[in-house]
């Protein structure tokens, strides 16, 4: 989801529209022709005059064996609450039921103390004597299920737009029922991207050193406009169908899983979209922020912490809404922080997930959101969860982390988050004219990482040149190879635990700045009859193809290496310019960091300047001294002398390696 970088709210804002106007994920208004779309489709209201008198039973099945004995049952069906509700079989009890004020719901609450695998028996007995019943699984958890490892600085994100990367199954490009068509040639449209298309280049993504695959959302969004961003969903338990299905996308875990890649899931506590089946038969009045009506967010990141924060400010931040087309939900309705929870619940366990990648993480009510993140740790206490906090301030950011020690006494649980503030000094560094005086260009890294001691645990940060949000990471710099180049080694080396967009690799960019439907252009090779292939590299240029095994071999470094994955980091400060009178300083604009443990020693160094620059090797005698032997990671078996002088070129990098150095 998009929220902008901004240290002013009037600045924001004006960019933030303009980012809506573009189609970002946080809002997904459709483009010009949306008006039109929504008088076509308009939204249907009230429930179904053909409403089953069971229609919908959720979660869809459950496990045994959860450390949280208690489940509750979404049970929707034409008039379904004036009936009396039983459960036998399987071990499971019926411990309470609720009604609301809508006849269409009812509400079971479950004790699964004693429940082992088997199907259970859900009867609704109305009062003329006819019975509904539906046959309720209760599975057996797979072997480790609740021990299994998230992610963490051993691993490396790839990020992938599934509507943009391939085109797997072009079968289901269109899908009766569903009110946007497949249209390549429409920046904004579904291009027919899928799962499939995924689950077949799983391999190249292996091949390149990532180890976690990060799909923005694949749940159904049947929106009529701009549906394949995915990110305002119609049903929160089913994939979209132009994308698949439930038994490919766990296919897709398995197979990646055993080539060591795990799946990271993208959810959204914060809202739905406006089709969403809720929407036209609400389960309770407040299920809805604002009683239903369009009120928009005021985009106030700071009220949380904010000493000064008016009431009214922290409802308008986290009930209002984004968009029309994104209802805000109320996680302080009971029922509905319940379902979320146990959606999350449901999907990772389902689909056999590595982590979760949570939208919008500050939006919803931050009380359900620790609540949340405590659930699933309770469940899956190795697991991870990354939560969106897009700010460029590390005290904002480094609020929601879990063990921070906040004025106000709030934990947010959350483990990891986005690095925002070190994704934005990073591009300002690599893009300023150099001058330490002025705070600008290197000293801006420098100074980032010192902002490191308001994290808990600054290793559990994702760090990362560009998403799906924002313009892509060739395009903040210019087009320019060596200063893309420098950015990867820097995404991939410093602390914390490295994402890449899909088609960085290949140095695609953006020809529209902020045009969110160009960022997230189609991946060369990913269709039938593509002349250019990313995959195969049939038709990548020089420098695309360059920077592709450029990165695979600075990946698989990370891989080998533990010093880059868990080690130490030292970093030193970017020199001043040069006094009145004395020597021409030779490395101003150069920033130099080591990652180091007992088995290793690398040594990075990123000029950001437009001017060649030599550095001073007895600069870094703490770690290394002209004649020390080092290693490349593209040539990880040499042994070269270090010079005494060491030479760059414009926004060019460095990165060698270094046996430890005898005590």
């Amino acid at each position: 989801m998009t929220m902008t970088a901004r240290n002013g709210i009037g600045g924001a804002l004006i960019l933030w529209l303009a980012v809506m106007a573009a189609g970002c994920d946080r809002a997904p208004e459709p483009a010009p022709a949306s008006p039109a779309a929504q008088v076509t489709h308009p939204a249907p209201q009230g429930p179904p005059e053909d409403l089953a008198s069971l229609a919908r039973v959720e979660p869809l099945h459950w496990w045994a064996g959860f450390a949280e004995p208690r489940l509750q049952l979404m049970v929707y069906g034409a008039n379904i609450a004036a009936r009396a509700a039983s459960v036998t079989g399987a071990g499971v009890a019926l411990a309470g039921v609720q009604r609301t004020g809508n006849p269409n719901y009812l509400f079971l609450d479950l004790d699964l103390s004693q429940a082992a695998p088997g199907v259970a028996q859900l009867r609704f007995a109305g009062a003329d004597g006819d019975v509904l019943t539906h046959a309720y699984e209760i599975k057996a958890r797979r072997e480790g299920s609740a021990q299994r490892r998230g992610f963490d600085s051993n691993d490396a994100i790839y990020l992938i737009t599934p509507d943009r990367f391939a085109n797997g199954d072009p079968s289901n490009d269109d899908v009766a029922g569903f009110l946007e068509r497949a249209d390549r040639a429409a920046p904004t449209g579904r291009h027919g991207g899928d799962l499939e298309g995924v689950r077949q280049q799983v391999d190249y993504i292996a091949g390149l050193g990532f180890t976690q695959i990060w799909l923005n959302p694949v749940l159904e969004t049947n929106e009529p406009a701009i549906s394949y961003h995915g990110y305002a969903m119609t049903d929160l338990y089913r994939i979209d169908p132009r994308m698949g299905d439930l038994a490919l996308y766990k296919r897709l875990s398995a197979e990646a899983k055993a080539k060591g890649v795990g799946l990271i899931m993208d959810m959204v506590a914060n809202h739905v979209g406006a089709r969403h089946w809720w929407m036209r038969d609400k389960p309770t009045p407040d299920w809805i922020n604002f009683g239903g009506d369009y009120v928009q967010t005021n985009h106030a990141h700071t009220v949380w912490m904010d000493p000064y924060a008016s009431e009214r400010d922290r409802r308008h931040f986290a009930d209002g809404w984004f968009v029309r087309t994104m209802p805000d939900l109320n996680q302080r309705q009971p029922l509905l922080a319940t379902y979320l929870i146990q959606n999350a619940l449901w999907w990772i366990e389902e689909a056999d997930l590595s982590g979760v990648r949570m939208d919008t993480w500050p939006y919803p009510d931050k009380y359900f959101m620790a609540q949340w993140a405590e659930r699933i740790a309770r469940e899956y206490p190795n697991f991870s969860v990354v939560g969106e906090e897009w700010h460029v301030k590390p005290d904002i950011v480094s609020y929601w982390q879990a063990g921070k020690a906040n004025r106000d006494g709030y934990d947010g649980k959350l483990d990891v988050l986005m690095d925002f503030p070190l994704q934005a000094a990073m591009r300002a560094a690599m893009t300023e004219a150099e001058n330490l005086y002025r705070g600008t260009g290197a000293i801006k890294l420098y100074e980032i990482l010192a902002s490191d001691l308001l994290y808990p645990n600054p290793m559990d940060l994702v760090v990362f040149g560009d998403n799906h949000d924002m313009d892509r990471l060739h395009t903040q710099l210019g087009k320019n190879p060596a200063a893309t180049k420098a950015a990867l080694s820097y995404v991939a080396l410093i602390r914390g635990i490295p994402q890449i967009y899909y088609g960085t690799e290949i140095l695609m960019a953006n020809d529209r700045p902020n045009d969110h439907a160009d960022i997230r252009r189609d991946m060369p090779g990913g269709w039938a009859g593509d002349a250019v292939s990313a995959f195969s590299g049939v038709g990548l240029g020089a420098e695309e193809a360059q920077m592709q095994a450029d990165l695979r071999t600075l990946l698989r470094f990370r891989q080998s290496n533990s010093a880059v994955r868990t080690g130490k980091l030292t970093h030193f400060a970017p020199s001043p310019p040069p006094a009145s009178g004395n020597a021409e300083a030779t490395d101003q604009g150069v920033y130099v960091f080591f990652r180091h443990d007992q088995a290793s020693t690398v040594m990075v160094a990123l000029n950001v300047t437009d001017e060649p620059r030599r550095i001073d090797v007895s600069k870094y005698a703490e770690f290394v001294r002209p004649g020390d032997l080092f290693a490349t990671p593209a040539d990880p078996t040499s042994a070269n002398p270090l010079p005494e002088t060491i030479s760059i070129g414009p926004r060019g990098s460095l990165v060698q390696v270094f046996a430890p150095r005898a005590p």
